[in-house]
């Protein structure tokens, strides 16, 4: 199913894609993949880059990384096609994100969230490259079990959910919100 998607054919369509969940769940490696997929047009905004490489602060309640992820999201707005948005982002500490997003986006924002058993993470993280540098006692600091967002229907994604299937079933919901 992985061609490129012409979106603009036809309308001008926005499109925001939310994946969320847990450290070493997955969020990022399916970003990428969708952005690969989904090809030119699309903005990949990560928040562990923006929070921890672009503004060097930490996650904490009243995040800091929210006024620049606000101009991100309204530059992907008016600037991209597609605008993938992921990472852990507590449900109560982004709120005020969420919400800005929905004023952007509306109805046109499919949303993701990795329910994972702390366990699966932490056997995620072993497979990682720089798996030495995040502990589980760090792990355990980041951890909110089912934390979902309440402004998004989040479909919820499991340990058994592979990156290919998830990536071909956003692509035909996009398929499906065109032809709208």
């Amino acid at each position: 199913m992985s061609g490129k998607i012409q979106l603009r054919k036809g309308r001008n369509m926005r499109l925001l894609i939310t994946i969320r969940g847990n450290s070493c769940s997955g969020k990022t490696t399916l970003a990428k993949e969708l952005q690969k997929r989904l090809g030119r047009g699309t903005m990949r905004l990560s928040q562990d880059v923006i929070r921890r490489e672009i503004l060097h602060v930490k996650d904490e309640p009243n995040p800091k990384s929210i006024p620049l992820l606000k101009l991100m999201l309204a530059y992907g707005h008016e600037h991209a096609e597609i605008v993938i948005l992921e990472g852990i982002m507590k449900a109560d500490w982004y709120r005020e994100l969420f919400q800005y997003a929905n004023q952007l986006y509306g109805n046109d924002i499919f949303s993701y969230y990795y329910d994972l058993s702390f366990e699966e993470t932490q056997q995620r993280r072993d497979m990682k490259p720089n798996r030495d540098e995040l502990t589980d006692a760090k792990m355990h600091l980041w951890w909110t079990e089912a934390d979902y967002a309440p402004d998004w229907d989040e479909k919820l994604l499991h340990i058994d959910d592979q990156v290919s299937d998830v990536a071909d079933e956003i692509e035909e919901r996009i398929r499906i919100k065109r032809a709208e």
